[in-house]
């Protein structure tokens, strides 16, 4: 108690609460006789007030009423302040019985002080917070800048008194397009219709800014209130999505600008959590190219799930030291093993896997990169993607893995380049490898990841940072997106659900214009497109113009999980895997020219053409 009274806001707040009750104590006299008290009641007024007022002092502080600060006065602390005035009424109501024996207290007085009590402490706190948070004349006398809210629901009243207590900004309208919230008001803040009407609310109010407050919504309707709003010339701005609030990373009022990731962005993942604990919970899990971008985002979710031991292996020891400095943050009493080395060297697995014994391993090791494999560099890719895939599919049989699961591309699927090619020969590997009561090798294709070291987002941002010009390979290419999170989880989703030799194709959604991407990604940089020149390079080596995720003759299951299909994929023989062994073994005495026409001996839809996907479409 004392500690609360060292505290000068606590004691002026304290100090505050007294007054009151002496005030209110006289005003319920006032009423009860028509403000013209009689002497003998005038005595007893003041006679009265010397018990009562310490007995609700005692009680204030009893009951914690300064342990919060009247900034964020809520429903809470109106509740306290109900119940410590009328459990304190009560006594004062006893004591007066007790100790006025010559002129009793009125009753009416009794029941009218701790109603006016009430309204006068809860009142004061009221009128406090929405004066400093300008809720009283913020949205009518600010000079901030008008700025309107698309999407109505919780998070736009976190938002609205974040905003609030900022000059710079005056929220002038909010836009759902829910109808049932029509013409009502958030914090005093009307809701004036849907989306739609912003070019009539954007007129109206002159507004140049706009915020999208919709965290919970799907990625087609935030697309749709950002596309509207940029068409209108607004600055665009919005709040985190519902994965970064709920996982604590950002708050509803951390106010951004719309980037490229949210207008590509997709639905959040519905995941197997029960399934995916008992996968992964409490074994010793293995993820290889762990320092990649998909390896890195593998290790983040699988933490999540608890493993006994998490083993980082990578054959860059600065990936791997960048991977440890972000895990630390992340480590939920796991144990993280960083481990150098090479998915070709066989010693070192074994010595791994000797040491370790994972049951289930992710294989995102990989060369990825197609104009830097298509030349020079082939021999190496089929090596480091086939061969390397080789050597950890024999360490899991023998190390008894119980499941692996290969992370391959859409470029495996009627390849044009040398990486797609060494992709599907590393999923053909895995199908040869396959027999009954061994490990369950499972292979996962999908397309482009958001932001990953690989992607043309990042080298577009570095283009129009140093103001262009942005390149581009061709005016029709298009590309499949996802999210990097997004592709980790359906990968971790697919092994759960694969039971050995399938290939699992994940749902990539509509392909992106690769130059309409470009043009948005200059837009919402703030600058126009006569700003930054838009430049055609032509297609660079083993690029396809359009990706494919089934090759021609493969068809596709469903799954229980709307996001996963099965291709149908040409069996592999795997009679044949040693022999395919044995040629790649050879091709260190072969010009890449006589590589990639043998190569059409193993691969018959393996064509060394860049325009052979143009005519697909």
């Amino acid at each position: 108690m004392k500690k609360v009274l060292l505290n000068s806001r606590s004691l002026l707040a304290f100090i505050h609460d007294a007054l009151a009750v002496a005030i209110t104590w006289a005003f319920a006299y006032l009423l009860r006789f028509n403000f013209d008290i009689p002497p003998k009641y005038l005595d007893l007024m003041f006679n009265t007030l010397i018990f009562v007022i310490p007995v609700y002092g005692v009680s204030f502080l009893g009951f914690s009423l300064y342990r919060g600060t009247w900034r964020f006065s809520s429903l809470p602390e109106l509740k306290r302040i109900l119940m410590t005035i009328f459990i304190t009424s009560i006594v004062v109501a006893v004591l007066l019985l007790i100790f006025t024996h010559s002129l009793s207290v009125p009753r009416s007085i009794i029941i009218l002080h701790p109603l006016l009590l009430i309204l006068m402490m809860g009142g004061s706190r009221f009128i406090y917070r929405a004066t400093k948070e300008h809720q009283l004349y913020g949205n009518y006398l600010s000079s901030g800048e008008p700025v309107i809210l698309l999407g109505g629901g919780e998070a736009t009243i976190t938002l609205l008194r974040d905003l609030a207590k900022s000059k710079d900004w005056r929220v002038v309208s909010i836009l759902d397009d829910d109808p049932k919230i029509h013409g009502r008001e958030i914090l005093g803040i009307e809701v004036q219709g849907s989306i739609d009407i912003l070019p009539k609310v954007k007129a109206r109010f002159g507004a140049r800014h706009a915020i999208i407050v919709m965290p919970s919504a799907t990625n087609q309707a935030r697309r749709r209130a950002m596309s509207l709003a940029n068409t209108l010339d607004l600055k665009v701005l919005t709040v985190p999505n519902i994965d970064d609030l709920m996982t604590g990373k950002l708050s509803v009022s951390s106010i951004r600008p719309v980037d490229v990731e949210d207008l590509l962005g997709r639905d959040t993942v519905k995941l197997d959590s029960t399934g995916l604990k008992h996968l992964i919970s409490d074994k010793v899990v293995m993820v290889t190219g762990a320092g990649g971008s998909i390896g890195t985002e593998l290790c983040r979710q699988i933490i999540k799930f608890q493993p006994k031991t998490l083993l980082c292996f990578d054959i860059s020891e600065f990936a791997l030291y960048r991977l440890e400095q972000e895990l630390l943050s992340l480590n939920q009493n796991v144990a993280l093993r960083y481990l150098v080395g090479d998915v070709k060297n066989s010693q070192r697995l074994a010595t791994i896997f000797k040491a370790h014994q994972p049951k289930v391993v992710f294989h995102a090791a990989a060369y990825k990169h197609v104009p830097m494999m298509e030349n020079d560099n082939v021999i190496e890719a089929f090596h480091n993607n086939v061969l390397g895939t080789h050597e950890l599919a024999r360490a899991c049989q023998q190390g008894k893995v119980e499941k692996c699961v290969l992370v391959s591309t859409d470029k495996a699927v009627n390849p044009t380049n040398i990486m797609g090619a060494t992709k599907r020969l590393a999923e053909m590997v895995c199908q040869g490898l396959q027999v009954k009561n061994s490990t369950e090798f499972v292979m996962v294709r999908f397309g482009n990841v958001l932001g990953s070291s690989g992607s043309v987002i990042p080298k577009f941002r570095e283009q129009i940072k140093s103001g262009g010009p942005v390149t581009v390979t061709h005016p029709e290419i298009t590309r499949y997106f996802m999210s990097i999170s997004e592709a980790a989880q359906l990968v971790m989703q697919a092994g759960l659900m694969g039971q050995g030799g399938e290939i699992f194709v994940l749902d990539m959604g509509e392909p992106v214009r690769i130059l309409d991407l470009a043009k948005d990604m200059i837009k919402l940089s703030g600058l126009e497109l006569d700003d930054i020149k838009v430049e055609f390079t032509g297609l660079r080596p083993g690029e396809k113009l359009f990706e494919e995720l089934l090759a021609d003759d493969e068809h596709s299951l469903p799954t229980p999980h709307p996001k996963l299909r099965i291709a149908r994929a040409r069996a592999f023989d795997a009679e044949l895997l040693p022999d395919l062994l044995a040629w790649i073994h050879t091709l260190e005495n072969k010009n890449e020219g006589e590589i990639k026409k043998a190569l059409v001996g193993w691969l018959q839809e393996y064509r060394p053409d860049t325009q052979k996907s143009t005519s697909k479409r």
